[in-house]
C-alpha cells in the first residue's frame, strides 16, 4: 500500500509537471514566432547598397567654375564621389546643387566606367545654356514637360513649372552585377536624394514616358491631355532620355549605345557608323557630344522605334527631320537638347472635342 505522504507528493510533482509543459510550450512558440520576425526583417528589409556618396567638396557656385552656374549665385553646391568599399578609384562623381534647405538636384554626373552607371553623363555647360535660354524666352506661366530628371534642373535653376519636381528613380541604370541589389540600391538613392514623390506624381511620369513611346501626333496628344489646362507648354528632350526610355521599356523601344573617339575625321566616323548598322542590322543612329574628344552614339533597332514620338523629336540618319515635325513645333535646340513648343491652341482645340 502507498503511503499517503507519497502520493501527496507525486500529486504535486504532477501538477508542477502539467504547469511546465505549457509554459514550454509558450517558450517554444515565442522563440519560433521571434525567430520567423527575423527571417521576416532580413527578407523584406534590403541589404546596403554596393556604393555611397562621399562629399569631397562644398561651396558656391564660383568654387566650381566648370558648371557654368555664374548666373544661379545664390545656389550651394556639393560634389561627391560614388565609392565601393573593395575599389580604391571612385567610379564616378556625382555634383549637386540646392538653393536653401530644398532637396538636392543632381546637376552634373561624371563616370569612371566603361558603362554607365545609375545617372548618364552629359556637358555641364548645355545645361546651363538651356535653362538660360528657357528662362528669357519661355513665359513665366509655361510649363515645362521633360524628364524627371531634367524637370527638377530646370525648376531649380529657371522656376518654371514642371510636371514633376520629385525624384523618380526610374529607370535604374545599373551594371548587371548590381542587378540583384536594385531594392537596396532604390532605398539608399530615395533617402540620399530626399525623395517624397506621391502615387500620383509616379502615375503622371508612367504616362508620360508612355506618350513619348507612341506615335507622334497621338503621343502629343497625351500629352496634351497631362497639362490639364489651355496654357502655354513647352516639351524639353534630351538624347540621353532615348536610352532611359529603352531601359523602361525594353521590349518596346530597342537602343544600344557605343562611344567614339573623336579624331576630326568626320567622314571616317559616319562610315564607322554605316559599318555598325550593317553589322548589328541596326536601323539608325545620332550621336551626343560628350568632350571635344569622345562622342556616343544611340542605335535604334528597328523601324519601328523610329516612329516614335521621341525618336521623332531628334535628327536620326536618314530618318527623322525634326524641323519637320507636325505635331508640335521646333523652338529652340541647344547641343543635345531640343525644346519644342505645343501652342495654346492647339491645346484647347482638342479640349473642344
Amino acid at each position: 500500500m502507498i503511503p499517503a505522504e507519497a502520493t501527496r507528493r507525486d500529486v504535486q510533482a504532477s501538477r508542477r509537471g502539467g504547469k511546465l509543459l505549457p509554459l514550454l510550450g509558450i517558450l517554444l512558440v515565442t522563440g519560433g514566432l521571434i525567430l520567423l520576425g527575423w527571417f521576416a526583417y532580413l527578407w523584406f528589409t534590403p541589404a546596403a547598397a554596393p556604393y555611397h556618396y562621399q562629399l569631397i567638396k562644398e561651396g558656391k557656385v564660383d568654387q566650381f567654375p566648370e558648371l557654368e552656374l555664374s548666373a544661379w549665385p545664390d545656389l550651394t553646391i556639393k560634389k561627391y564621389e560614388v565609392r565601393v568599399a573593395e575599389i580604391d578609384k571612385p567610379l564616378g562623381q556625382a555634383t549637386v546643387a540646392q538653393r536653401g534647405n530644398s532637396a538636392p538636384v543632381l546637376i552634373h554626373w561624371e563616370n569612371n566606367t566603361s558603362e554607365l552607371l545609375v545617372a548618364i553623363d552629359q556637358k555641364p555647360s548645355e545645361l546651363s545654356a538651356i535653362a538660360s535660354a528657357i528662362q528669357k524666352h519661355a513665359p513665366q506661366d509655361a510649363l515645362i514637360l521633360s524628364w524627371w530628371d531634367t524637370s527638377r534642373q530646370i525648376n531649380l535653376l529657371t522656376g518654371h513649372e514642371t510636371l514633376f519636381t520629385s525624384y523618380l528613380g526610374v529607370p535604374q541604370i545599373l551594371p548587371a552585377q548590381w542587378q540583384e541589389q536594385s531594392a537596396s540600391i532604390r532605398a539608399y538613392e530615395t533617402e540620399f536624394w530626399h525623395s517624397n514623390a506621391s502615387p500620383q506624381e509616379q502615375d503622371k511620369f508612367q504616362r508620360f514616358s508612355e506618350a513619348l513611346l507612341a506615335p507622334a501626333e497621338e503621343g502629343v496628344a497625351q500629352l496634351r491631355a497631362l497639362i490639364g489646362s489651355n496654357r502655354e507648354a513647352y516639351l524639353l528632350v534630351h538624347v540621353t532620355d532615348l536610352y532611359k526610355l529603352g531601359l523602361m521599356y525594353p521590349d518596346k523601344f530597342g537602343i544600344t549605345y557605343q562611344g567614339f573617339p573623336l579624331t576630326g575625321n568626320m567622314h571616317g566616323l559616319i562610315n564607322h557608323m554605316k559599318v555598325q548598322l550593317k553589322n548589328n542590322d541596326f536601323d539608325t543612329y545620332t550621336l551626343q557630344s560628350l568632350s571635344d574628344s569622345e562622342i556616343r552614339a544611340f542605335f535604334l533597332t528597328s523601324a519601328e522605334d523610329s516612329n516614335t514620338l521621341l525618336a521623332q523629336l531628334f535628327p536620326f540618319a536618314e530618318k527623322t527631320a525634326p524641323l519637320e515635325l507636325e505635331a508640335a513645333q521646333l523652338a529652340y535646340q541647344h547641343g543635345s537638347y531640343w525644346v519644342y513648343n505645343i501652342p495654346k491652341q492647339q491645346i484647347a482645340e482638342k479640349d473642344r472635342q
